[in-house]
């Protein structure tokens, strides 16, 4: 089923918790930092900011709401861009620590996370070797033994304590079964569309980043939902780009940042989430599609407006 051409909406995930801080010295730790780093892909074209929190002496991600209160008024201030907040936080964290910033803060959009799954981040440590905090290197090590925990009680959880929020889900699939899993959440009735849906290429435990696997999830998600889903993806790593390229191409929306990749080209690093944001920005009007403001991005994902937050 062809999807329908409109304006594509460009997520930037600003911080996120995957890649430590000595990995980049250009990830935003601080609230000041992730503040402005996400006014910045704002101001690049970006139309949703997704957004982690981390504290701020060693750069460990965190889940404490007040951390995030430290940025997320400030970023409305400065910027109309539609806020997403992680339900997700880490794959060390409980759910019912993860789910408190999007229940208290009660953004327009959270992440949510479609099933539980191996999360391998080991593979880093053989670009990566020296570690400014004690935190970091067990982080990556112990990922060959940690499993990313999203059960069906978990998924129910958090999409009932969130049922009176208005908040919208941005639904993280990992893998084909995960598609399954949301068609049977949408099947019980607990939650409605349009699906807002992110497919992750390239994470080690998930689907790969082929071009086959891009279009399998596509053809997958056409059949369970038809049209009553909104498509994107990221990207892991080096394949950022080009994967937010091919869906774009086929009527998709894109994700970028440095949650996702630490890179702007082979071997380089991008030196700000707005770096990326412009990089598929060109891309994009190069194929002569349109960019979604924030507010048009609101319209396509019927979001209840920045104003009906909880900060």
């Amino acid at each position: 089923m062809a999807m329908k051409q409109q304006a594509v909406i460009i997520t930037c995930a600003v911080t996120g918790a995957i890649h430590t801080p000595s990995m980049s010295p250009y990830i935003p730790i601080t609230a000041k930092e992730i503040e402005d780093a996400a006014v910045g892909a704002a101001e690049a074209g970006a139309a949703v900011v997704h957004l982690h929190a981390r504290e701020p002496h060693n750069g460990k991600p965190s889940q404490d709401p007040d951390l995030f209160r430290k940025f997320l008024p400030q970023i409305k201030a400065r910027s109309n861009v539609v806020i997403n907040l992680t339900s997700g936080g880490s794959p060390t964290m409980l759910v019912e620590e993860r789910l408190q910033p999007a229940l208290q803060l009660k953004p327009e959009v959270a992440s949510l996370n479609m099933g539980s799954m191996n999360f391998g981040l080991y593979p880093m440590l053989s670009r990566f070797k020296d570690f400014k905090h004690d935190w970091e290197l067990p982080y990556l090590a112990e990922s060959d033994d940690r499993i990313f925990r999203n059960t069906f009680r978990d998924i129910k959880y958090i999409l009932e304590s969130c049922s009176g929020n208005g908040t919208r889900f941005e639904i993280e699939c990992y893998d084909i079964g995960h598609l399954y899993t949301l068609n049977h959440f949408a099947e019980r009735g607990l939650i409605k569309p349009p699906f807002f849906i992110q497919s992750v290429f390239g994470i080690l435990g998930g689907i790969g980043p082929h071009p086959e696997d891009v279009m399998m999830m596509k053809r997958t998600a056409d059949r369970l939902f038809g049209t009553d889903y909104v498509w994107s993806v990221l990207g892991a790593g080096r394949n950022q780009m080009p994967i937010a390229a091919m869906s774009a191409s086929v009527g998709g929306n894109v994700r970028v940042g440095l949650e996702d990749s630490l890179w702007d080209g082979p071997g380089t690093f991008a030196k700000s989430n707005a770096d990326q944001v412009r990089r598929i920005r060109t891309i994009l009007e190069g194929l002569s599609l349109k960019i979604a403001t924030p507010d048009e991005a609101r319209d396509i994902l019927k979001l209840k407006g920045g104003n009906n937050v909880s900060f």
